[in-house]
């Protein structure tokens, strides 16, 4: 769940559309002539204060689970924008400028923003003076995830795309927060979503990336190591929501095959990878763009903060200690940069490692999130509020699992998401 995943996905767009109005500008050279659009005005009620065309949603509904998850209600207001993003369908796209419009077939749905604001409004919901209508659009969200499963039994990023590591394991997350079982839900074909997740696992005997997730085979078929994907798929494999916290005792993980795949097996293979890879720098990196001049890799804030939240979940919260004091040192410039995910993403973060998100280093997250947007209420100490293990649980095999996976919790804590 990463900020990178959207910034990824915004800069595919864009290189999209450079191309398609390349011969307009080289036949009209004065810039006014340009056909470009300009951004879509941030709307009132939106959190943050950038073009929100690819994570409008995406990041009003993080800034609702951090804030839910601190006895923080979002503003009536903020609320209000989001559930008017839903189609009637029970879909969200990415963004809508104009809600009032209904969508179409032309509206491009997303089932990332679908799964997340499912949670969103799941936890917005409990503490809600009418949370009626906030439980009906949830669960028709997760009807319509539901409906577009592919038949392999995962979800790609938007209806009908090819299945992916993160937009199945977020959709995961989303109908665990429903306290429903993953499990039961199967493609046409039988399918389940645990079948789609196990057949994107890197073997522990690969040379490259052992234990990984990718995020889809690449052309060849090949399974390449992506963190992003480990650390999404990692949490869903070990069953629970996105508000997870760390658990005791602490287990160093470790890559095993076993004769018989198992989504737990698989899980902790994936804990053991994103140790190996914070162990060497204490942050994961990420690669230069295509075409920069730069060969240097970059820090990797938001995919960082997803692997601390992953190994928490899997009980290797010494594994990753390091990278918390890490992201306390380095990445609050990174989150005011980057906007209200990227502090939602560290929130969940410090909490996984039960650390105070008001005492992130020098800073009070909290009060930074709540300032790029509406004004959250506080919530009285009556009202219940989500927890590790409000977000549901999973099936009779995670269960069992525990023996091995000992007291694991956890919850898929997107980083920013663009891929």
């Amino acid at each position: 769940m990463t900020t990178v995943r959207r910034g990824a996905a915004a800069f595919a767009a864009a290189a999209v559309l450079c191309t398609g109005f390349a011969p307009v500008a080289s036949a009209a050279p004065s810039p006014s002539t340009s056909t470009t659009p300009a951004p879509p005005a941030v709307p009132a009620g939106l959190y943050g204060t950038k073009d929100p065309t690819y994570d409008g949603v995406w990041r009003q509904s993080l800034a609702f689970i951090a804030q839910t998850t601190s006895n923080m209600q979002p503003a009536d207001e903020a609320v209000a924008w989001l559930t008017k993003q839903q189609c009637a369908t029970g879909a969200f796209a990415s963004f809508r400028p104009d809600p009032a419009k209904a969508c179409d077939q032309a509206t491009m749905l997303d089932t990332n923003a679908t799964a997340v604001a499912v949670q969103a409004l799941t936890g917005v919901k409990r503490a809600s003076t009418d949370p009626e209508p906030l439980a009906k659009a949830a669960e028709a969200g997760a009807s319509w995830l539901k409906s577009v499963q592919n038949k392999d039994g995962g979800w790609g990023y938007n209806p009908g795309s090819p299945s992916d590591a993160n937009s199945t394991s977020i959709v995961l997350s989303a109908l665990t927060a429903l306290g429903q079982k993953p499990g039961e839900v199967r493609s046409a074909e039988g399918k389940t979503p645990y079948d789609a997740l196990l057949g994107l696992a890197v073997p522990c005997s690969a040379e490259d990336g052992p234990g990984a997730f990718a995020y889809q085979p690449d052309k060849d078929g090949k399974l390449l190591a992506n963190a992003d994907a480990t650390a999404a798929a990692t949490l869903a494999g070990l069953g629970k929501g996105i508000t997870a916290r760390g658990v005791n005792p602490q287990q160093t993980p470790t890559c095993t095959d076993s004769a018989k795949r198992t989504m737990d097996r698989a899980a902790l293979n994936g804990a053991s990878y994103l140790a190996t890879a914070l162990a060497k720098t204490g942050h994961l990196n990420t690669p230069p763009m295509p075409g920069a001049t730069d060969p240097t890799e970059l820090p990797d804030h938001g995919n960082t903060a997803d692997a601390v939240v992953a190994l928490a979940a899997a009980g290797a919260t010494q594994e990753a200690a390091g990278a918390l004091r890490w992201l306390q040192q380095n990445s609050v410039a990174w989150a005011k940069e980057s906007g209200p995910a990227a502090y939602a993403q560290l929130i969940l973060a410090a909490k996984a490692m039960h650390v105070d998100p008001r005492a992130f280093g020098s800073t009070d997250l909290l009060q930074e999130l709540a300032a790029t947007g509406p004004a959250p209420k506080a919530v009285p100490s009556a009202a219940p509020q989500a927890s590790d293990d409000d977000s549901g649980s999973f099936d009779l095999w995670w269960i069992i699992g525990i023996g091995m996976v000992v007291g694991v919790g956890i919850g898929f804590l997107l980083s920013g998401r663009r891929k």
